[in-house]
């Protein structure tokens, strides 16, 4: 039995990634992920309230790594380099745990209610990345623009850094926001 709460969360997380990709989302019980991860099915829901939130774990820090950084960005940078900035440092909370990352994306790939709550969570960040924007003084509609554009450029590099393993999540983020600006420069032209 895992001793500390934080061990047990950990355990959980395993155990339900393991039998995600083993019988699949739809067929996994959390009884059979308690049982895996050595617990009862009491602690299982004293830590997740349900057996998709075990993959969207580490959505509240992402949150609040990335609303610190917008706001602790250097003064002067566009909303797009504000962005960038925010995250390459909030990135690294995905590097630290690519063991858990990877498979993760895999699993949600293949898994419709799983691709509905990442998309919900994806536009509750957005939301929120948009709002840290407003506070910075951008105007509203390109704060919202500026926060969908950047939120789809990190998603990419996220991908690629998956596919691509060889480059860090970093190296991508630098080369997809290098992409948006030659696509906003192509659009000048």
């Amino acid at each position: 039995m895992p001793r500390s709460g934080a061990e047990a969360r950990r355990r959980l997380q395993q155990a339900a990634l393991e039998l995600y990709q083993e019988r699949g989302f739809d067929q996994t019980t959390t009884a059979e992920i308690a049982a895996r991860a050595g617990v009862n099915e009491r602690t299982f829901f004293r830590h997740f309230p349900d057996k998709r939130e075990v993959l969207f774990d580490g959505e509240a820090d992402l949150r609040a790594a990335l609303m610190h950084e917008v706001a602790e960005a250097p003064e002067g940078l566009a909303p797009l380099d504000v962005l960038l900035h925010a995250f390459r440092k909030a990135g690294r909370i995905l590097e630290e745990n690519r063991p858990f990352s990877e498979p993760r994306l895999a699993i949600i790939a293949v898994t419709p209610a799983l691709r509905e709550r990442d998309l919900a969570k994806a536009a509750s960040l957005t939301e929120a990345v948009a709002e840290a924007l407003r506070r910075r003084g951008v105007e509203d509609r390109l704060a919202g623009l500026a926060a969908q554009t950047g939120w789809a450029a990190f998603h990419h590099a996220a991908q690629a850094w998956i596919d691509t393993p060889s480059q860090n999540l970093d190296a991508h983020l630098l080369h997809a926001f290098d992409d948006l600006h030659t696509l906003a420069a192509a659009s000048n032209r």
